[in-house]
């Protein structure tokens, strides 16, 4: 949608330091900072960033919105061939492809190129300055002229795979050793001090389910909405809709963290928002006997984005891999919302104090203010033997932080995870490969994901304590093209946000204001249907 136009304030632009040495070019845009210039890495352009075209409104006191064109007016871009680098997943070991590879393979494939009648070219590419991954040279890719249309790149790209090599057609655009063409970018700031309503995450009640931002939003009568963390899409994955990180609203415990992974902790009603990684740790106690369990409303056995205890091939996070565990106790809630999973292992139901009512075959549904808990493996056997009817099964949640204190939940509180943390005390910190986005030893991994340009949803703090949502669209080879990790965390922080993190990206990218959507997503189908989101709700009677 279209925002209604203020008039074009005086802007006093001063030039700051930003966190690991990046300069920014800030302008102040009312309540808060809109960049006017690149926040250059290594690699990464410094060319100027103007902004062209901007807007403003308050759905309510303490809640404005604004909306930005970020252009480089020198930007030309074209459509290339790449030629694919043969790699073997370190998680796996099967073979896949890479963008990158090294210098001997980027001149060896060079050569033979020449050879059969191609201008090939090899270029550079530099590590971004995550925290926990090498600086310096990543590696280097081998590329095949420059096109004015995709169909031209793809004739090309027929003609090298004839010749015996693996291509894909991509844009340059997307590259951050060059500038975008343009970035649209939303940016939506609450003030709790003056806001009056509350903010949440929400998954609407019912976690296997997913439902596009904006219809959620229209239906609570939102002000403004986000989506929020990573959830599972497909069957083989788990349960879709599902979330697949640390999820938590109304103040319960919906889904449990991935190893140590960034969240947005909503504190009563959003009025205490902060940034922080989380654990978390069940335990189901039956009499003197415990069992952990690894999951909440999830297949058992089946485990988006790794992260758990006993998971394999890893039990450590891993962005968009499935991971799968022999041995696993997951609990079921009422806001499951569906069939329970069915298959082998036990099961036992309890009311609301904890007393199991029935014990038997997997299946059926969560009794309202009671629980499941499923096992499969060891943890059936220890469901079997352990909870039987009229014996009382007691589950311990703890979330804590990396600090160890533990985060308590009250019925005001919410929390949205993802990955990574782009922002921390005020300084650019991307823990990329703690958190499971990149792999150092593995380029195959994570490149795209985070290295190249795309769609951002993010979120953050700034230092007088205003909750910042953020969205920039990006696939869009004719409009917007996105903002790679490093960029969104240098976006985020000429915003002045001292703490901040990455939410679920690509086509789940959405912004809604007034219940309508904002932004251009960028799946081709329109507006994709997430697992949860983040509304912005007003106060009540408004």
């Amino acid at each position: 949608m279209s925002h209604s136009a203020l008039g074009r304030r005086p802007r006093a632009t001063t030039r700051v330091r930003a966190g690991l040495g990046v300069a920014a070019v800030l302008s102040v845009v009312g309540p808060f900072l809109v960049p006017a210039a690149a926040q250059a890495g290594p690699g990464e352009p410094a060319a100027p960033r103007t902004v062209t075209r901007w807007s403003a409104r308050t759905p309510a006191p303490g809640v404005q919105v604004r909306t930005a064109t970020l252009r480089h007016a020198d930007a030309v871009h074209t459509w290339t061939v790449a030629v694919q680098y043969p790699a073997v997943s370190r998680l796996t070991g099967a073979a896949t492809w890479a963008e990158v590879g090294t210098r001997g393979w980027a001149d060896t494939t060079a050569g033979k190129l020449r050879a059969a009648g191609f201008e090939p070219r090899v270029e550079n590419v530099q590590w971004p300055r995550y925290a926990d991954t090498p600086h310096g040279t990543m590696g280097y890719r081998v590329r095949v002229g420059s096109y004015g249309t995709q169909a031209a790149a793809r004739t090309t790209a027929t003609a090298v795979t004839s010749a015996g090599f693996h291509t894909s057609v991509t844009w340059t655009g997307y590259d951050v050793q060059e500038p975008a063409d343009r970035e649209n970018v939303h940016v939506a700031v609450i003030d709790p001090r003056v806001f009056e309503g509350t903010v949440t995450g929400t998954h609407d009640g019912r976690v296997a389910q997913r439902e596009t931002t904006s219809s959620v939003a229209a239906r609570l009568n939102s002000l403004v909405a986000v989506n929020g963390g990573f959830f599972v899409i497909s069957d083989a994955d788990g349960v879709p809709g599902t979330v697949s990180g640390l999820g938590a609203y109304d103040g319960r415990l919906e889904s449990l963290a991935a190893g140590s992974r960034a969240a947005l902790i909503l504190g009563d009603g959003g009025r205490r928002a902060r940034v922080a990684d989380l654990t978390t740790t069940v335990t189901a106690r039956a009499g003197e006997s415990s069992y952990r369990v690894q999951g909440v409303n999830r297949l058992p056995g089946t485990l988006r984005d790794c992260g758990r205890p006993g998971a394999a091939p890893s039990a450590l996070p891993w962005q968009d891999v499935t991971c799968r565990m022999t041995d696993d106790l997951v609990a079921f809630t009422p806001a499951f919302g569906t069939d329970l999973p069915t298959g082998p292992g036990a099961q036992a139901v309890l009311d609301g104090s904890g007393r199991v009512v029935s014990a038997g075959a997997r299946g059926g549904r969560v009794p309202a203010g009671g629980r499941v808990l499923q096992g499969i493996g060891d943890a059936g056997d220890w469901l079997a033997a352990e909870a039987r009817p009229g014996t009382r099964v007691h589950v311990d949640e703890v979330v804590r932080d990396t600090g160890g204190r533990r985060v308590r939940l009250d019925g005001d509180d919410s929390i949205v995870s993802a990955a990574p943390t782009l922002v921390r005390d005020g300084r650019i910190d991307i823990d990329a490969a703690a958190e499971g986005v990149v792999d150092p030893r593995d380029l195959s991994f994570g490149y795209a994901w985070a290295n190249v340009r795309q769609p951002r949803t993010m979120a953050g703090v700034d230092g007088k304590g205003r909750l910042i949502l953020a969205t920039v669209d990006g696939r869009q080879t004719d409009g917007s093209e996105g903002f790679t990790l490093y960029e969104a965390a240098a976006f985020m922080r000429s915003l002045g946000a001292v703490q901040a993190l990455n939410l679920d990206g690509g086509g789940s990218t959405t912004m809604a204001v007034d219940g309508t959507l904002a932004n251009h997503p960028s799946d081709a189908a329109g507006e994709r249907a997430v697992g949860d989101t983040i509304q912005v709700l007003p106060a009540a009677g408004d």
